[in-house]
């Protein structure tokens, strides 16, 4: 349990998970003031099978949540995995009881406590974040979840292990996370809890704009690629479109369609190997399949705008992205299911796992 100057409702975050069952519970002190620490130590001396780690300053949830996994990594026993639970109070007891105990039977499963956001105490800043974030993990990602702000998960100690090397140190790690499992096919599964909103979630430290930002970065990167790419295949598009102005409408546009996709495909391809999708796959594998993509984009490209241009009046320039927005996003989900993807890792992350 991550904390940030505490007040009387981490006292009673801990003696409820005490009285649920609970027998070793981890609090992480993140650099909060000199005044609140007392709350910390009040709730160790209460319960003897809790501990207080501490930051010497704020380091953020992401770095508290890695150094309380590092810490039950090393005293884990036999324990199957560990729960991370906010403590602001908007944690039932009883549904984090429901999550480990989901976990254990589910012990290969990333369990997440899911709240329902259409109820009337919903901060609208909570709803619409979830709301947009969780089409943003669906459509850009590929990741089905209901719940992606919540701070209620349930973790395998092998992927809590893996979680060390992830980046992000504040509220994007909880982001990464999700986004990992799909990297190392970690199922997900999800269990109903009560949303609980205290003051108006008043004493959460998630601030809207900052934190969204910090989240969306790793999304963004996603289509920053493709418009990169996409800008630089429509400016050679449009000049190559001018410079045969001469020559037919077929031939024109089948020539400015394949020279900027030519240059514009190498950039992308680039792109998304070194700052997108990750070098998963072979070069050779993923360049043969990228190319052959490519190819099959190109004469979609070109069908669409010759059929759209077709059109009296309609400008070519207009055609152009139009067609070629629709392609992109087609393009974006074969080149993260199939281009880059390596067939296979969950079995080696496994074996290296057992190792």
């Amino acid at each position: 349990m991550p904390s940030l100057n505490p007040d009387e409702k981490l006292l009673q975050v801990v003696d409820g998970l005490a009285g649920a069952g609970f027998e070793r519970i981890i609090l992480v002190d993140d650099g909060s003031r000199e005044e609140t620490r007392g709350y910390f130590e009040r709730a160790a001396a209460a319960h003897p099978g809790c501990v207080v780690l501490r930051h010497n300053k704020n380091l953020g949830k992401g770095r508290a949540l890695k150094t309380a996994f590092n810490y039950f990594l090393n005293h884990r026993g036999d324990d199957l995995g560990v729960v991370t639970v906010d403590g602001d109070n908007q944690h039932c007891a009883e549904d984090v009881a429901a999550c480990a105990a989901l976990l254990e039977q589910r012990p290969d499963s990333l369990i997440l406590g899911c709240r329902s956001f259409s109820g009337p105490d919903v901060p609208a800043r909570s709803a619409w974040g979830n709301r947009i974030s969780v089409w943003s993990f669906r459509l850009l990602c590929g990741v089905k979840v209901s719940d992606t702000q919540t701070g209620l998960r349930a973790i395998p100690w092998r992927f809590a292990r893996d979680l060390l090397d992830l980046p992000g140190e504040r509220f994007e790690f909880e982001t990464n996370m999700l986004l990992e499992t799909r990297r190392r096919e970690i199922p997900i599964a999800e269990a109903p809890i009560r949303t609980i909103y205290i003051e108006h979630n008043a004493t959460s430290h998630f601030h809207p704009l900052r934190d969204s930002l910090s989240i969306y970065r790793l999304l963004l990167r996603f289509a920053w690629s493709g418009i990169a790419s996409a800008v630089c295949d429509f400016l050679l598009f449009l000049l190559l479109n001018r410079l045969l102005s001469s020559q037919g409408a077929a031939v024109r546009l089948l020539a400015a369609t394949l020279g900027a996709r030519l240059v514009s495909s190498a950039v992308n391809f680039l792109l998304n190997r070194a700052c997108v999708f990750g070098r998963r796959a072979p070069v050779g594998q993923s360049l043969v399949r990228y190319y052959l993509l490519c190819a099959v984009q190109a004469a979609a490209s070109y069908g669409g705008v010759l059929l759209v241009t077709a059109i009296p009046g309609f400008p070519t320039a207009l055609a152009k992205l139009l067609v070629d927005g629709v392609l992109f996003l087609i393009s974006f989900h074969i080149q993260r299911e199939y281009v880059f993807e390596r067939r296979g890792e969950k079995a080696r992350d496994r074996r290296g796992a057992e190792v």
